[in-house]
Formats: structure tokens, C-alpha cells, sequence
């Protein structure tokens, strides 16, 4: 017989550094998981990643108060934010332009993407790239 689900979490934690302060320490905690046990399993999971790169996780918690867990690959706004050379978007987009982005630097970051999103194919995955760079203040160039 399977696990009973308790419940799902969503998290965003930089890779390789889950510590128990929060945001993780009272999600796990108000849950009754060891979060201690969770730290080093996704520490492990994520240390061959870039460090600090956000990394989105599902924590599923059973009844029992075990659980598992998934990593997704980090937000496209990461990205796009290192493709550009920024630290942040643009504070007024569609107005000013905060930085550029290549074809070349979107179809990268869409195949990287690709199993996270929900496009049927690349082209509809580039797209969606391209709109998260607009919406950050970034132009996309040719080349």
C-alpha cells in the first residue's frame, strides 16, 4: 500500500546551502519533517550545481512525516539575468532597456528550460524565453 500524502511544498533554496533558518526550517518544522534530514539530502542532491543558484523543490510529506523531494532547473529570470551580465531587471520595462540578450544566449536557456515548461516544441519554448525577457526590461538581438 502506498504512503498517504499530507502535502506538498514548494521552495525556492540556493543550491548547496539549505540550512534550517528560514524560509526551510519553519515550512519542514510547521510540517513535523526532521529538517535537519532534508538539508543534507538536498545539499547533496544540488552540491554539483552553481552555488547559490535558486533552485525550485517540491517536497512531498507523507503521513508517516517522511518525505521526498524534486528539484526543477533554476527560474528562467536566472538565466536570462546571467546571459545579460545584470544583478537585476530592468526597473521600467517596456520603457528603458536594462540590457541585451542574443538568439543564440535564448535558445540555450530554452533547452535548458525545456522539460520545466510547458511548450510543445523549441520554438514555442524560445518564445516564452523571449517574453520573460521582455518583461524584465531585456532586448533580444539577432546573433
Amino acid at each position: 500500500m502506498a504512503k498517504k500524502i499530507e502535502g506538498y511544498l514548494k521552495l525556492n533554496i540556493p543550491a548547496g546551502a539549505a540550512n534550517p533558518s528560514p524560509p526551510v526550517g519553519p515550512a519542514l518544522g510547521q510540517r513535523g519533517v526532521n529538517i535537519m534530514e532534508f538539508c543534507k539530502a538536498f545539499n547533496a542532491a544540488t552540491d554539483q550545481l552553481e552555488k547559490n543558484m535558486p533552485v525550485p523543490v517540491v517536497i512531498t510529506v507523507y503521513q508517516d512525516k517522511s518525505f521526498t523531494f524534486t528539484t526543477k532547473t533554476a527560474p528562467v529570470s536566472y538565466f536570462l539575468k546571467k546571459a545579460a551580465g545584470l544583478k537585476k531587471g530592468g526597473q521600467e520595462p517596456g520603457r528603458a532597456v536594462a540590457g541585451k540578450v542574443t538568439m543564440d544566449q535564448v535558445r540555450e536557456i530554452a533547452e535548458q528550460k525545456m522539460k520545466d515548461l510547458n511548450a510543445i516544441d523549441m520554438d514555442g519554448a524560445v518564445q516564452m524565453i523571449k517574453g520573460s525577457a521582455r518583461a524584465m526590461g531585456l532586448e533580444v538581438v539577432e546573433g
